[in-house]
């Protein structure tokens, strides 16, 4: 009983920024080849299931992604500016050794109060946060009972949507892991979610 929406969150596949541990933020960043393999293997493993929209965020890495998906499901991707991944500002285009150099303390402050830092230029995980879930909650409220629901978006963006599924705040932003091309179900019910 009771009304229920299921939520299939995908972070995109790898590129190369990725690979080179470069910091990407809103960097139009391709899939390299194997983000696109990547991507085909998601396709394939989400081909039989039921989807009734598709959600990305506008840059290629998540869209492309979500293109991939929606081959084998008759669906126009909606693109939601809310869904692009945090600004890094200033550590856009950095490798990780560059802003370790560079910005250590304020590097130091992100892996230990991720919460407290606002990156140069750049965004906090509050900022994120209340974008995201005020998309996510927009788009629930839109959607039938059973219907199910796929949103391809980021690293910090799914990790943000997953905090608030659980209602954790974002100091606990490290203890969820988004690999490239990772899955994770959701299921929203009474106005609460499960993961």
């Amino acid at each position: 009983g009771g009304f229920l929406i299921r939520i299939i969150l995908v972070r995109h596949g790898e590129t190369r920024w990725n690979q080179e541990n470069k910091f990407q933020g809103r960097m139009d960043i391709e899939l390299n080849e194997v983000g696109l393999a990547q991507a085909e293997a998601i396709s394939m493993a989400l081909r039989n299931v039921k989807i009734d929209a598709i959600y990305s965020s506008p840059l290629k890495r998540s869209y492309v992604t979500a293109e991939m998906i929606a081959a084998s499901h008759a669906h126009a991707i909606v693109e939601v500016v809310s869904f692009n991944e945090i600004d890094h500002g200033f550590w856009e285009g950095l490798t990780l050794e560059e802003v370790k150099r560079e910005y250590g303390d304020l590097y130091a402050a992100w892996l230990t109060s991720p919460h407290q830092v606002r990156m140069p230029q750049g965004e906090t995980l509050d900022e994120v946060r209340s974008r995201a879930v005020a998309s996510l909650n927009e788009i629930v409220s839109k959607h039938k009972d059973s219907e199910t629901i796929l949103i391809v978006a980021h690293d910090a963006i799914n990790k943000i949507l997953l905090l608030n599924a659980l209602g954790l705040d974002n100091s606990h932003f490290w203890q969820i892991k988004q690999g490239n091309a990772s899955i994770d179900i959701m299921e929203y019910k009474d106005g609460k979610f499960t993961i």
